[in-house]
């Protein structure tokens, strides 16, 4: 069997937070009754005009420029005809040939390294509408319905070169892609409302072969899991149909998750069976410098230069940074909690670990985390003075869980002030050493266990008070 290179390409649409639609006054909200955030010009009836909503320009531009982008001063809108039935107008006002952005790229860390993903273009359209079909799948269903709510709802199309070469590259870019989109607050990036989708471009060569395979398109991937499995089944599916000395044909395919398979939709059409042409109930877009300058300028903190902030500022290592900085929510937590914490190391500690196992289990984010940052921060800053020990504070951290208290009212209320008066440890340390002569035996002839269990044996006494670090230093001290 030969060896195959994978080369992919992804097609990303967000719906920007915009609280009317692209050329309307609609809601774009979420979840409404079906065909309520309706109207003349959303559902394209005749006579009906659309009007630019400025919203939608300023966060392609916003988008654009964090994506290092080159804006187009000059840029149009663009009828793309084609029928179907979530298509109420029969076309869909995009861009075509005089995109808002052109170029980008974004970095990504693969195997230890960076590399660059190109970005071709961004342009600006309305989404479509929603089918709803009645069985698990369109390829198992026998009708659909059709939900026109979502129709006119503004978003960017964010096309990548065909960069590349594997499911985990591809995941690696679009998290980053998320990551961005979130920071520069332009979408809200719930996937699993559908404001994120990929589509993604799939083709494979012979190692070394100067031009690239047929490509098939998969569409509508709205989760990270679904981009890997897809890309992998399809992958392996047209290696498979090569070898057997088939051909892989340009077509749209469809991911069925239950199935774990891609599923043909129809053949893939090219761009001129689109027939575009300029929109020509709208002008075209002419921006000034001005405006792109002050976008610029109002760009928030991006999550590379977060991470490098967190490196470099809060002393935290590359890996640990990087999960942090991965939602914009999180690294929000993270700053809020580190103001009164003093040990920056210690919170970061926490979120990637109790905390972040609280959320898996409870499959929430960190948005509706019942633990405020600035109590997890005093918790913290608990351990570090030394008025509550490590293992005590997980008894706090449930405790926090379930009431909206600060740790340092519930270390009271629990009882759980850590003992550091020397006095009262050595006391406890002198009758453990009482109780086991034989752990003093053991550690003189260099038998390390032995101190770990006369610790705990102290902890235990003390019911886990008493300060460990004092614990060891005075049962060293006594033994020796």
């Amino acid at each position: 069997m030969k060896k195959y290179t994978t080369v992919i390409g992804l097609e990303v649409h967000a719906e920007l937070k915009t609280n009317s639609k692209a050329f309307c006054s609609c809601s774009t909200e979420f979840g409404g009754e079906p065909n309520t955030h309706v109207c003349p010009v959303c559902l394209g009836m005749p006579g009906a005009l659309p009007v630019l909503n400025k919203q939608v320009v300023e966060f392609a531009i916003r988008a654009g420029l964090a994506l290092n982008c080159d804006i187009q001063k000059f840029n149009k809108f663009d009828r793309k005809n084609y029928f179907y039935p979530d298509l109420s107008k029969n076309y869909q006002i995009s861009q075509f040939d005089q995109p808002i952005c052109l170029g980008g790229h974004i970095d990504i860390e693969v195997e230890g390294g960076k590399k660059r993903i190109g970005v071709t273009r961004i342009h600006m359209e309305e989404d479509a509408g929603k089918l709803n079909h009645s069985g698990a799948t369109i390829s198992t269903s026998d009708s659909s319905a059709v939900d026109y709510n979502r129709a006119g709802v503004p978003l960017i199309e964010i096309v990548s070169e065909p960069d590349m070469r594997s499911s985990e590259e591809a995941r690696a870019y679009l998290e980053q892609l998320k990551a961005i989109l979130e920071y520069t607050d332009v979408c809200d990036c719930k996937m699993q409302e559908g404001s994120l989708r990929c589509d993604a471009n799939i083709s494979v060569m012979p190692e070394g072969a100067a031009e690239f395979g047929t490509r098939a398109e998969i569409k509508n991937l709205n989760s990270f899991r679904a981009l890997v499995r897809a890309i992998e089944y399809e992958v392996e599916r047209q290696i498979d149909l090569v070898e057997s000395g088939g051909h892989v044909v340009q077509e749209t395919r469809t991911w069925d998750d239950a199935q774990g398979m891609t599923l043909s939709m129809r053949s893939k059409e090219e761009a001129h069976d689109y027939r575009y042409f300029p929109e020509p109930d709208l002008v075209p877009v002419e921006l000034d410098d001005a405006w792109i300058e002050r976008v610029k300028n109002e760009l928030p903190e991006l999550p590379a230069q977060r991470q490098q902030r967190l490196m470099t500022e809060n002393g935290l290592p590359a890996y640990d940074a990087g999960l942090i900085v991965a939602t914009k929510a999180m690294a929000d937590y993270f700053d809020a909690a580190c103001k009164n914490a003093g040990d920056d190391k210690a919170v970061a500690n926490w979120l990637l670990g109790d905390v972040s196992a609280y959320l898996n289990n409870e499959g929430i984010e960190i948005d509706a985390f019942p633990i405020k940052p600035e109590n997890l921060g005093e918790m913290v800053a608990l351990i570090k003075g030394g008025v509550l020990s490590s293992k005590l504070a997980k008894k706090v951290f449930a405790e926090m869980l379930k009431a909206d208290k600060s740790p340092k009212v519930l270390v009271k209320e629990l009882g759980l002030e850590q003992v550091s008066d020397e006095g009262a440890i050595a006391a406890i340390v002198d009758e453990v050493l009482a109780e086991n002569p034989q752990s003093i035996a053991d550690f003189k002839a260099g038998k390390d266990r032995a101190i770990g269990f006369l610790v705990g044996q102290v902890m235990k006494k003390s019911r886990g008070k008493a300060n460990p670090g004092m614990v060891n230093k005075l049962l060293v001290e006594k033994m020796q």
